[in-house]
């Protein structure tokens, strides 16, 4: 039977360090300096003892667009022509309805098919061998 006389610890103990005791004066610290200290020695990663940190005394160069960048996905007419009917407009909305591309995708389509169903597509770029092809199917082009 469960009692408190016969209770035993869920696992090890853990050490604290820092209280005096068998270790002499330092308790096993070392010898000044922050992390000696009580409670101050959690520094930020790239923390160099107030030193001016690598980060700060490197130059920064160039450009990176990631912020600024627009992704752009591709889509084949083929993928067009098998996925939706004849005469159905085909624009982002509904792509992006279908789970095809995320919102404010920018989409662009690839030739190298020749449709069977006349297709009205709405996108933000074409392919020179795309738009042939849509417009030889008497199909239509349109730039979103």
């Amino acid at each position: 039977m469960l009692a408190l006389h016969n209770l035993v610890p869920a696992g090890k103990k853990k050490k604290r360090i820092g209280r005096g005791g068998s270790r002499g004066g330092t308790s096993g610290r070392g010898s000044k300096g922050q992390k000696a200290r009580s409670g101050s020695h959690n520094v930020r990663a790239g923390f160099e003892g107030g030193q001016m940190p690598l980060y700060r005394r490197l130059p920064k160069r160039g450009f990176n667009n990631k912020f600024f960048a627009q992704e752009t996905v591709t889509i084949s007419l083929e993928f067009l022509d098998t996925k939706f009917v004849e005469n159905q407009e085909i624009t982002k909305a509904l792509l992006e309805s279908r789970g095809f591309i995320k919102k404010n995708m920018r989409v662009k389509v690839l030739g190298g098919y020749t449709p069977t169903k006349k297709l009205i597509v709405e996108a933000d770029a074409f392919s020179k061998s795309a738009r042939e092809a849509i417009e030889a199917s008497s199909g239509q082009v349109r730039i979103a």
